[in-house]
This record gives structure tokens, C-alpha cells and sequence, in this order.
């Protein structure tokens, strides 16, 4: 049997990742060639990653990167099989390696084609997952270009982008507050204008059948029962449903003999409580509409408008699972 040194399965290591005992096995096989002991370790990922093509890689590290230059950032979830080695030191810096790499590529084809120290990406996750064991895959690459661009991460299971459109005064601040809300309230688009008039039609009804079954339960334990809404999206609210409102309201302040000299001051709650009744759909899903969550007073448009000529020209957000 070749003797191999200590020197030799070190060098080894270093460019693999592999353990000392792998390395020093992989050497001995390959009669000292570093060459081909690279090879022995790459065969053994494959036949790991074949054996373990079917499991689950939900867990993991969700990283997110940006360019020196803050023009650029992506947001890539390294997936693996277990909570233990998403936990890792070296298992999250080849996330934050892999991640680097992704800066540079346009898709996550690409990016899976890319360089990674002689071999493809896709080629040094098939090695890994010799190394480590565990089933490791790109489950998710997200990317962003815009003239500034921030990023948040949330405890490595959670990763955020936001891009702005111009830089304005204190645009890291405002940009990782964006991403923060990002990452926490889980927005899928940025306004109610982009929702399909079908999708929120749609959503309505199976809302207000939730609520309307919950109070036939609510009312059999004598509970006060939920409000149900006619309307969930600021679309659904034109001028004449407002203007509807606005009159009921004025209706009921009859009733309740309050003087209309003080109307006015009474009218705007009535109609901020009613359009925040019929918007719960905006409020989840649109960035802009949520409520913020550095001042649940403020929405976001209305914190960003504070750094004055800025919008939001766009967000990613990546999670494990």
C-alpha cells in the first residue's frame, strides 16, 4: 500500500472539503496522484447523490449577496437534508462561497454551470454531498439589478432583496429596512394595481365563507362574532362604493344623534376603520399597503415617501421549505 503524508491528504482537504480520512483513502486509491484522487472523491459524490436523489433537502441556508457597488444582489437557499449540517460553519460558507458565484450569473442554469475552482457548480455540490452525506441542491435563486439594491437575512432561513429606483440620502437604511419587511411579512407583489380582478374575486368570496362559517361557531358559544367584509382590496373600492360608505356612515351618525356640525371630524376614522375593514387582502400581500412594521401607524409607501423622489423598482424574497 502507498504511503501517503500528511502534507498531501492537508492539500487535499483544503481543495475538497473532504475529510482527513476520505482524503487520505482517496490518495492511498489513487497510488498519490492528486489528480485522481480529486476524481475518487468526485465518483464517491455521485454515487452519494444517486443513492440520495429522492430525499428531502428541506433544510439548509438561505444567503443573500451584494455587489461592492450595491447595483446588483442575489438570493440563493443551499438545500440539504438535516437542521445539523444547515447549521455548519462549513456548510454555510459555501453557501456564502456559492452565493459570490452567483453574482455573476444570469439564471440559475447558469449559475449551476458556472466556475467553482475548476469544476462546475453543479459538479462541487455532487462532491459535497459526498463529503457531507446529505442530498445538497440550489433550491432557490433569486436575482435583482436597479440602481441601489439591499439585502436582508433572517437567522440563514430567510433571504431578502430590494431594489430602489435612484439613490437617495441614507439609501442603505432604507433599503434593509424594505428587505427586513420583506423577509418578515412575506409580500408577494408590490401594489393592489397588480392584482387579477379575477384572483381577488375569487378570493373574496372563499374569505367571506371563511369568516361567515366562523361566526355560526362563534354564535353557538355566544361569542361577539367576526366582522364580514363586502370588499377585500383597495380595487374593489371605486368612488362609488366610497362615496356608499361615506353616506351609511353619516346614517349612522344620525341615529346615534350626534350634531353634523362635528361630522367632519367623526367622518375620516369612520372611513381610514372601513377601508382598513375591506383591504386585509393588500395588507398581506402588497408591499406597499402593509402596515410597517418599524411603525405599525405608517404604511410602507408612506415610509418611503419620507426619502423623498424613491420608489420600490422591485423585491425577492427566498425561504427554506
Amino acid at each position: 500500500m502507498i504511503k501517503v503524508t500528511a502534507a498531501e491528504v492537508n492539500k487535499l482537504r483544503k481543495a475538497t472539503g473532504a475529510g482527513m480520512m476520505d482524503c487520505k483513502n482517496a490518495l492511498v486509491e489513487a497510488e498519490g496522484d492528486f489528480d485522481k484522487a480529486i476524481d475518487v472523491l468526485r465518483k464517491k459524490g455521485q454515487k452519494v447523490a444517486a443513492k440520495r436523489a429522492d430525499r428531502d433537502s428541506s433544510e439548509g441556508a438561505a444567503v443573500a449577496k451584494v455587489n461592492p457597488s450595491n447595483t446588483m444582489g442575489v438570493a440563493i437557499v443551499l438545500g440539504c437534508e438535516t437542521d445539523f449540517v444547515g447549521k455548519n460553519e462549513n456548510f454555510l460558507a459555501l453557501a456564502n462561497k456559492l452565493a459570490e458565484i452567483a453574482l455573476n450569473s444570469d439564471s440559475k442554469d447558469s449559475f449551476l454551470q458556472a466556475n467553482f475552482d475548476g469544476m462546475s457548480v453543479s459538479e462541487k455540490l455532487i462532491e459535497q454531498t459526498g463529503v457531507i452525506g446529505e442530498k445538497l441542491d440550489i433550491k432557490s435563486f433569486e436575482k435583482i439589478e436597479a440602481p441601489y439594491v439591499g439585502a436582508y437575512v433572517h437567522i440563514n432561513k430567510i433571504a431578502a432583496l430590494v431594489g430602489l429606483t435612484s439613490v437617495v440620502d441614507n439609501a442603505a437604511t432604507l433599503s434593509k429596512d424594505l428587505a427586513m419587511q420583506v423577509a418578515s411579512m412575506g409580500a408577494t407583489t408590490l401594489s393592489y394595481k397588480d392584482f387579477d380582478p379575477a384572483y381577488v374575486a375569487s378570493e373574496t368570496e372563499a374569505r367571506i365563507a371563511v369568516i361567515e362559517k366562523d361566526n355560526i361557531e362563534l354564535g353557538r358559544l355566544g361569542k361577539a362574532l367576526k366582522n364580514v367584509p363586502k370588499y377585500i382590496s383597495m380595487c374593489q373600492l371605486t368612488p362609488e362604493v366610497l362615496e356608499q360608505a361615506e353616506s351609511d356612515a353619516k346614517e349612522q351618525l344620525k341615529l346615534e344623534g350626534k350634531p353634523e356640525q362635528i361630522w367632519n371630524k367623526i367622518l375620516p376614522g369612520k372611513m381610514d376603520r372601513f377601508i382598513s375593514d375591506n383591504t386585509t387582502l393588500d395588507k398581506e400581500q402588497c408591499l406597499l399597503d402593509q402596515d410597517f412594521i418599524k411603525d405599525d401607524k405608517s404604511t410602507v409607501a408612506k415610509y418611503v415617501s419620507t426619502y423623498g423622489e424613491v420608489e420600490i423598482s422591485g423585491f425577492k424574497r427566498v425561504t427554506l421549505g
